[in-house]
């Protein structure tokens, strides 16, 4: 049987899987079970050094060279202590990802598309990586900086289980983890490979399930079936496609967030069941919580969030949307999708503040 071929990105990281990132997973796992038994002292060292390995092997010199680039010049900005000056200098970096002679020159690298979309999507979520990292230097005194140095940003950059698509960790949360040493159980890591493996290949099975059976991306790129469809039969396409999203990213950040586990670390929480939630507060919290944390640590609450005016809170919470749009790609529809959703959690939040006056509650 056939599957629908028009979700791009299901299609994408799978076959990239099948080929190579799954082997260089595991490989990552048995360096990672090796360091951990023999040399848990420089277990982030070994870890590092099998990352940019995988890097080099993946991506080629040049792409392994543009990473370590934008790491040594994130971290050459981080020098000066200025917040604004790294921001200036990570949207700089992200914005080179959209310089057409610079996209023309990096394709002539590669020999196929799907390679320069690797180097393309790996390097767009290093650029989270290398801002978070920038930002904790930035925050932390002198007496820290030992926990901040160069070394420790490789290591971090180059971590191979969130390497090509995340999930996202901030640098504060993975260095403190990281460094934290505790008592080794091969036995007890193993049935929690085994029981993630299970689960992994249960989400797995009932997405290529989906994509098999449903065809509701071939729908959505025809317009005739979408007029002739009534509203019910739309909204049960809409629900049909955030459901595979969120079974697609069950198995995406699944595979990374088991071998987080096995290195004795704690990954973000797997997406939340799109049809538990009812808001759009709820829905960026629960669904990528590691680019949550790293926008509201960084973005949200630097400009002043709820703790701020009416027009602070609404202009940090635009400033937020803005920043994942740009991420994204910014093309026009990615701007009108994060003003959507913008406006979505704007409502939200005035309905709760007008429920929450005490002549409002005592009506209801």
């Amino acid at each position: 049987m056939s599957q629908d071929p028009m979700d791009f990105e299901w299609s994408y990281w799978i076959e990239w899987g099948r080929e190579r990132i799954l082997w260089l997973l595991a490989g990552h796992l048995l360096v990672s079970q090796v360091s951990r038994l023999l040399v848990e002292k420089y277990k982030p060292w070994c870890l590092m050094v099998y990352g940019m390995a995988a890097c080099w092997l993946l991506l080629g010199i040049k792409g392994f060279a543009v990473i370590l680039l934008h790491a040594t010049i994130s971290f050459a900005v981080a020098q000066f202590q200025l917040s604004l000056l790294t921001w200036l200098c990570s949207l700089i970096l992200l914005s080179t990802l959209r310089i057409p002679a610079v996209e023309e020159a990096k394709r002539k690298w590669y020999d196929t598309e799907n390679e320069y979309y690797l180097l393309l999507f790996t390097v767009s979520v290093r650029c989270l990586f290398c801002t978070s990292f920038s930002l904790e230097y930035c925050w932390h005194g002198p007496a820290q900086k030992s926990s901040h140095s160069f070394l420790w940003m490789l290591a971090y950059v180059f971590y191979y289980p969130t390497f090509h698509n995340g999930p996202l960790m901030n640098f504060d949360e993975f260095s403190k983890q990281m460094r934290r040493q505790e008592a080794f159980s091969l036995k007890t890591n193993l049935s929690v490979l085994i029981v993630g493996i299970i689960r992994i290949f249960f989400w797995w099975f009932l997405a290529e399930l989906m994509i098999h059976l449903m065809y509701i991306h071939a729908l959505y790129s025809s317009a005739p079936p979408l007029e002739a469809a009534s509203y019910w039969a739309l909204g049960g396409l809409a629900l049909a496609q955030v459901l595979f999203f969120y079974v697609k990213y069950l198995v995406l950040y699944g595979v990374p967030a088991l071998l987080l586990q096995m290195d004795g670390l704690k990954p973000p929480a797997l997406p939340c069941c799109v049809s538990l939630m009812h808001s759009f507060t709820k829905m960026w919290r629960s669904f990528d919580v590691g680019l949550h944390r790293f926008l509201v640590r960084y973005i949200y609450v630097p400009m002043g969030g709820s703790q701020s005016s009416l027009l602070g809170t609404l202009f940090s919470t635009a400033l937020t949307f803005a920043f994942v749009s740009y991420w994204h790609g910014g093309q026009s529809y990615l701007w009108y999708w994060g003003a959507l959703n913008w406006l979505g959690v704007i409502v939200e939040s005035g309905v709760k503040r007008i429920l929450s006056v005490s002549v409002i509650q005592d009506l209801i």
